[in-house]
Protein backbone atom coordinates (compact mmCIF):
# COMPACT_ATOMS: atom_id res chain seq x y z
CA UNK A 1 0.00 0.00 0.00
CA UNK A 2 1.48 3.20 -1.11
CA UNK A 3 -0.42 5.20 1.66
CA UNK A 4 -3.00 6.65 -0.68
CA UNK A 5 -6.33 6.42 0.59
CA UNK A 6 -10.35 7.20 -1.35
CA UNK A 7 -12.59 9.43 1.15
CA UNK A 8 -15.89 9.56 0.53
CA UNK A 9 -18.49 12.02 1.66
CA UNK A 10 -21.40 10.69 2.86
CA UNK A 11 -23.25 12.23 0.32
CA UNK A 12 -21.92 10.40 -2.07
CA UNK A 13 -21.62 7.37 -0.94
CA UNK A 14 -25.44 7.46 -1.80
CA UNK A 15 -25.48 9.27 -5.20
CA UNK A 16 -27.58 6.72 -7.00
CA UNK A 17 -25.71 5.00 -10.35
CA UNK A 18 -27.26 6.05 -13.54
CA UNK A 19 -27.41 4.50 -17.06
CA UNK A 20 -28.06 6.77 -20.10
CA UNK A 21 -29.72 5.07 -22.89
CA UNK A 22 -30.54 7.08 -26.25
CA UNK A 23 -33.57 5.58 -28.40
CA UNK A 24 -33.48 5.91 -32.00
CA UNK A 25 -35.74 3.59 -34.83
CA UNK A 26 -36.53 4.24 -38.42
CA UNK A 27 -33.63 6.17 -39.45
CA UNK A 28 -34.38 5.01 -43.34
CA UNK A 29 -30.43 6.50 -44.60
CA UNK A 30 -30.43 7.29 -47.38
CA UNK A 31 -33.51 6.53 -48.71
CA UNK A 32 -35.94 9.16 -46.76
CA UNK A 33 -33.09 11.21 -45.52
CA UNK A 34 -29.32 11.48 -46.33
CA UNK A 35 -27.91 11.65 -42.80
CA UNK A 36 -28.54 11.80 -39.13
CA UNK A 37 -30.01 15.32 -38.34
CA UNK A 38 -27.25 16.93 -36.19
CA UNK A 39 -29.50 17.37 -33.20
CA UNK A 40 -29.60 13.46 -32.73
CA UNK A 41 -25.64 13.83 -31.79
CA UNK A 42 -26.23 16.42 -29.38
CA UNK A 43 -29.09 14.78 -27.29
CA UNK A 44 -27.18 11.76 -27.34
CA UNK A 45 -23.71 13.37 -26.16
CA UNK A 46 -23.93 12.06 -22.83
CA UNK A 47 -25.52 8.44 -23.59
CA UNK A 48 -24.00 5.39 -21.92
CA UNK A 49 -25.64 3.21 -24.99
CA UNK A 50 -27.98 3.80 -27.75
CA UNK A 51 -30.56 1.48 -28.72
CA UNK A 52 -31.93 1.00 -32.69
CA UNK A 53 -34.79 -0.59 -33.49
CA UNK A 54 -34.92 -0.90 -37.07
CA UNK A 55 -35.00 0.58 -40.62
CA UNK A 56 -31.48 1.55 -40.73
CA UNK A 57 -31.68 1.13 -44.29
CA UNK A 58 -27.72 1.40 -44.24
CA UNK A 59 -25.48 -0.38 -41.45
CA UNK A 60 -23.23 2.67 -41.53
CA UNK A 61 -25.71 4.31 -39.29
CA UNK A 62 -24.45 2.01 -36.81
CA UNK A 63 -21.33 2.96 -37.60
CA UNK A 64 -21.94 6.64 -37.40
CA UNK A 65 -23.97 5.87 -34.05
CA UNK A 66 -20.91 3.99 -32.27
CA UNK A 67 -19.05 7.68 -32.69
CA UNK A 68 -20.66 8.18 -29.34
CA UNK A 69 -21.36 5.20 -27.76
CA UNK A 70 -22.15 1.29 -28.08
CA UNK A 71 -24.58 0.39 -30.19
CA UNK A 72 -27.11 -2.34 -30.02
CA UNK A 73 -29.50 -2.86 -33.04
CA UNK A 74 -32.03 -4.87 -34.71
CA UNK A 75 -33.05 -4.80 -38.05
CA UNK A 76 -36.47 -3.49 -39.59
CA UNK A 77 -38.59 -4.76 -42.15
CA UNK A 78 -37.29 -1.84 -44.80
CA UNK A 79 -33.67 -3.50 -44.21
CA UNK A 80 -31.63 -5.06 -46.65
CA UNK A 81 -30.73 -8.70 -46.65
CA UNK A 82 -27.55 -8.06 -45.66
CA UNK A 83 -28.58 -6.35 -42.21
CA UNK A 84 -31.58 -8.86 -41.17
CA UNK A 85 -28.62 -11.76 -41.84
CA UNK A 86 -26.06 -9.61 -39.38
CA UNK A 87 -28.59 -8.33 -36.48
CA UNK A 88 -31.17 -10.63 -34.94
CA UNK A 89 -34.63 -10.09 -34.99
CA UNK A 90 -34.93 -9.77 -31.08
CA UNK A 91 -32.32 -8.18 -28.89
CA UNK A 92 -31.60 -7.46 -25.57
CA UNK A 93 -29.20 -5.68 -23.00
CA UNK A 94 -28.89 -6.18 -19.79
CA UNK A 95 -28.23 -2.61 -17.61
CA UNK A 96 -28.81 -1.99 -13.83
CA UNK A 97 -30.11 -5.39 -13.24
CA UNK A 98 -32.37 -4.11 -15.97
CA UNK A 99 -33.40 -6.26 -19.03
CA UNK A 100 -34.00 -3.44 -21.63
CA UNK A 101 -35.71 -5.59 -25.19
CA UNK A 102 -35.76 -4.17 -28.53
CA UNK A 103 -37.61 -5.16 -31.96
CA UNK A 104 -38.72 -3.17 -34.74
CA UNK A 105 -42.12 -4.60 -35.19
CA UNK A 106 -44.03 -6.10 -32.38
CA UNK A 107 -47.56 -6.13 -34.66
CA UNK A 108 -48.55 -3.25 -32.36
CA UNK A 109 -51.19 -2.18 -34.87
CA UNK A 110 -53.18 -5.54 -33.55
CA UNK A 111 -52.77 -4.39 -29.79
CA UNK A 112 -51.11 -4.87 -26.80
CA UNK A 113 -51.32 -9.07 -26.70
CA UNK A 114 -47.90 -9.95 -28.53
CA UNK A 115 -45.75 -6.78 -26.68
CA UNK A 116 -47.25 -8.17 -23.54
CA UNK A 117 -46.70 -12.04 -23.77
CA UNK A 118 -42.62 -10.87 -25.82
CA UNK A 119 -42.06 -9.13 -22.56
CA UNK A 120 -43.29 -11.78 -20.12
CA UNK A 121 -41.29 -14.78 -21.77
CA UNK A 122 -38.42 -12.81 -21.92
CA UNK A 123 -38.13 -11.24 -18.65
CA UNK A 124 -37.96 -7.77 -20.36
CA UNK A 125 -38.23 -4.56 -17.86
CA UNK A 126 -38.40 -2.26 -20.59
CA UNK A 127 -39.10 -3.34 -24.19
CA UNK A 128 -38.35 -0.83 -27.46
CA UNK A 129 -40.17 -0.91 -30.28
CA UNK A 130 -39.94 1.16 -33.47
CA UNK A 131 -41.65 0.59 -37.09
CA UNK A 132 -44.99 3.34 -36.71
CA UNK A 133 -42.70 6.58 -36.25
CA UNK A 134 -44.71 7.70 -33.87
CA UNK A 135 -43.15 8.34 -30.50
CA UNK A 136 -45.10 6.72 -27.74
CA UNK A 137 -44.28 5.32 -23.59
CA UNK A 138 -46.71 3.63 -22.31
CA UNK A 139 -46.49 1.68 -18.96
CA UNK A 140 -48.00 -1.42 -18.42
CA UNK A 141 -47.87 -3.55 -14.73
CA UNK A 142 -44.34 -1.92 -14.10
CA UNK A 143 -43.22 -2.68 -17.63
CA UNK A 144 -41.78 0.65 -20.25
CA UNK A 145 -43.27 0.03 -23.75
CA UNK A 146 -41.66 2.93 -25.59
CA UNK A 147 -41.22 3.86 -29.23
CA UNK A 148 -38.80 6.71 -30.32
CA UNK A 149 -40.26 7.70 -32.95
CA UNK A 150 -38.20 8.53 -36.12
CA UNK A 151 -35.55 11.40 -36.03
CA UNK A 152 -35.77 11.72 -40.02
CA UNK A 153 -39.51 10.90 -41.42
CA UNK A 154 -42.43 11.20 -38.82
CA UNK A 155 -45.89 9.02 -39.43
CA UNK A 156 -47.11 12.21 -39.82
CA UNK A 157 -46.88 16.10 -40.66
CA UNK A 158 -48.33 16.38 -36.61
CA UNK A 159 -45.83 14.36 -35.67
CA UNK A 160 -41.87 16.09 -34.89
CA UNK A 161 -38.89 13.96 -35.51
CA UNK A 162 -38.32 12.34 -32.25
CA UNK A 163 -35.89 10.03 -30.54
CA UNK A 164 -35.68 9.22 -26.64
CA UNK A 165 -33.88 8.55 -23.72
CA UNK A 166 -34.03 6.18 -20.59
CA UNK A 167 -32.30 7.29 -17.32
CA UNK A 168 -31.51 3.77 -15.43
CA UNK A 169 -31.26 3.89 -11.79
CA UNK A 170 -31.52 0.36 -9.39
CA UNK A 171 -34.77 2.32 -8.05
CA UNK A 172 -36.55 3.76 -11.55
CA UNK A 173 -36.57 4.09 -14.88
CA UNK A 174 -37.21 7.47 -16.35
CA UNK A 175 -38.04 7.74 -20.31
CA UNK A 176 -38.05 11.09 -22.05
CA UNK A 177 -39.32 11.55 -25.83
CA UNK A 178 -37.13 14.53 -27.09
CA UNK A 179 -38.69 16.27 -29.81
CA UNK A 180 -35.64 17.34 -32.48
Amino acid sequence: MNGEQTMLSKEMVNVPVTKIIGLISDTHIPSRASSLPQKVFTVFENVDYIIHAGDLVELSVIDTLEQIAPVLAVPGNLDAPEIKNVLPALNSLKILDRKIGVIHNPNILYGMDQMRELTKTNGFDVLVYGHTHNANIKWEENRLYINPGSPTNPSSLLNKPSVALIKITKKEILPEIVYI
